[in-house]
């Protein structure tokens, strides 16, 4: 088996906690302007609008269009249905770029900071790599760089990503890299590409309601509870 040289990583969700992020930012700046909106509700809806706005754009329903302008329809849509009025241009753009500040699980940066000691450590993400950078300033994650979609303009699951992957930091390799994923449908693709795959186990991204991704369902290179204990697995 090839040497692992280099880990990607899923990000929302997986390294960052979107549904709190989003949430406190809708709260704020709903006291700042005198909205009361169920703003958890709203971030989960927000977050649901996610893989049907990118399969517009796989389908070919949409040309390329990157995540920041499919999470601002999105938003735009939701404020309309909410019934949230008295935005002003500046608050919508405020608003929109909250995806830049998600904030990390707590496990997080101390797993990558110590996986970082050992393996090349990066992003494999349908965000934008504007976005991912600002993000990476805002939380302190360690990213030796990042891969987002804009790169090669194909959203998760599309095949050009994973492969993409294989060619930045595997020199062609598929087992030199492993994705890392708390979503099983995410490892399931990597790993038809040839490529590693490490689960790690996030069962309230979507808060107490959640209805999927409880576990590993599938023979997954490593399973670990957390990156602290992938690190373990891992010796780093």
């Amino acid at each position: 088996m090839s040497e692992i040289a280099a880990l990607v990583h899923d990000v929302f969700g997986t390294v960052v906690d979107w549904r709190s992020a989003v949430t406190a930012d809708g709260r704020a700046l709903g006291a700042r302007r005198g909205i009361t909106a169920d703003w958890e509700r709203f971030a989960d809806e927000w977050r649901g609008a996610y893989a049907p706005s990118m399969n517009r754009v796989r389908t070919g329903e949409l040309p390329w269009t990157n995540l920041d302008a499919l999470h601002r329809m999105a938003l735009d849509s939701l404020l309309e249905k909410f019934g949230i009025t008295g935005l002003d241009e500046a608050d919508k753009q405020w608003l929109n770029l909250t995806w830049h500040r998600l904030a990390p699980w707590p496990d997080s940066v101390p797993g990558l900071t110590r996986i970082k000691k050992k393996y090349i450590i990066a992003t494999l993400s349908n965000g934008t790599v504007r976005l991912l950078t600002d993000m990476a300033k805002h939380c302190g994650l360690p990213w030796d760089t990042v891969l987002g979609s804009d790169l090669v303009r194909h959203y998760k699951p599309d095949a050009e990503m994973y492969l993409s992957a294989i060619e930045f930091l595997g020199s062609g390799d598929p087992g030199a890299v492993m994705m890392v994923a708390a979503h099983n449908n995410d490892l399931v693709r990597a790993a038809s590409h040839g490529m590693k795959t490490a689960y790690i186990s996030r069962p309230y991204e979507h808060g107490a309601k959640q209805s999927r991704d409880f576990k590993a369902e599938h023979d997954f290179t490593y399973v670990a509870t957390s990156f602290e204990d992938l690190a373990d697995q891992l010796g780093a």
